[in-house]
């Protein structure tokens, strides 16, 4: 099995030298050995679990879900309906914040209705008589 050093993983992998340094950080992904010269070392494996990261991430997991999801993907206890539970309650949960924002949305588009426009003092700005107004007037 060949080895390779963090840059050439970091430059196979499409990312920086300073992001696998802080998934080491996170446990995330941790080096094969270390070189004679102490020298990160890291194989192919690497490469795939800095894929899956990327990936992952793209997807809207946090790191910790990842690192939970990498878990899973070497339990041998662990089988498909544990993985489709993962992505199960991210799906949950990025419905939850598209609700959130949906309601942020909706607060901030009245609070905008306030605001007399273009051309008008600030001391008539219902955005900014809003945002100092304490929340119990």
């Amino acid at each position: 099995m060949s080895t390779i050093t963090i840059g050439k993983l970091a430059s196979q992998a499409g990312v920086k030298i300073d992001t696998i340094r802080y998934y080491e950080k996170q446990q995330l992904l941790e080096p094969l050995a270390r070189s004679d010269a102490g020298y990160r070392l890291y194989n192919e494996q690497s490469i795939n679990q800095l894929f899956f990261i990327r990936k992952a991430q793209g997807l809207g997991f946090t790191l910790q879900e990842i690192k939970n999801l990498l878990s899973l993907s070497t339990d041998p206890k662990a089988d498909c309906g544990d993985i489709r539970e993962q992505a199960n309650q991210k799906i949950r949960d990025i419905e939850n914040r598209i609700e959130d924002l949906t309601q942020i949305k909706q607060s901030l588009g009245s609070l905008a209705d306030y605001c007399p426009g273009k051309g008008k003092p600030l001391d008539e700005c219902g955005i900014l008589a809003y945002f100092y107004r304490a929340e119990n007037e």
